[in-house]
C-alpha cells in the first residue's frame, strides 16, 4: 500500500488511509485515549459487525494510524489507542465535525423556511 500512497494525490492519499464506512468513527472514538474491543464496539451509533470492526481496526494498525496493546492480564485484554502518526488526524477531524455541524445547521434552517421536515428543527 505504501507504495501507491506515494504515487496519489495527497487527498487521495488521505482518503486511503481514512476513508471507508469505520475508519473516521474509529479514530474519533480514540482521541479521548485508548479503549478496549468492547468499548470500541460499544461508542458505535452505527450498528457495525464484530467482524467488520476487527478488520477495520487490523487496516488502521497495518497503517501506522491505531497501536493494539496486549494486557496479559487474567483474563487478558486488548485496548487500542492512536499512533503519534494517527494523533495528527485530530484537527482535520474536528475540522470535519466543525464544518459537518455547520452544514446541519444549514440544512434546518433551510427545511424550517421551506417548511420541509427532512431534519427536526
Amino acid at each position: 500500500m505504501a507504495g501507491r500512497i506515494l504515487e496519489e494525490s495527497p487527498i487521495s492519499t488521505t482518503l486511503e488511509l481514512i476513508g471507508g464506512k469505520y475508519r473516521v468513527h474509529i479514530i474519533w472514538a480514540l482521541m479521548n485515549g485508548p479503549l478496549r474491543f468492547g468499548q470500541l464496539h460499544s461508542s458505535f451509533f452505527l450498528d457495525v459487525n464484530a467482524n467488520v470492526l476487527s478488520r477495520q481496526l487490523k487496516e488502521l494498525e497495518a497503517d501506522g494510524l491505531i497501536a493494539r496493546r496486549v494486557v496479559s492480564d487474567n483474563p487478558p485484554w486488548v485496548e487500542y489507542s492512536l499512533t503519534t502518526t494517527g494523533q495528527t488526524l485530530i484537527p482535520l477531524l474536528e475540522a470535519m465535525s466543525e464544518w459537518g455541524s455547520l452544514y446541519q445547521d444549514m440544512e434546518r434552517e433551510k427545511a424550517r423556511l421551506s417548511g420541509s421536515s427532512r431534519w427536526p428543527v
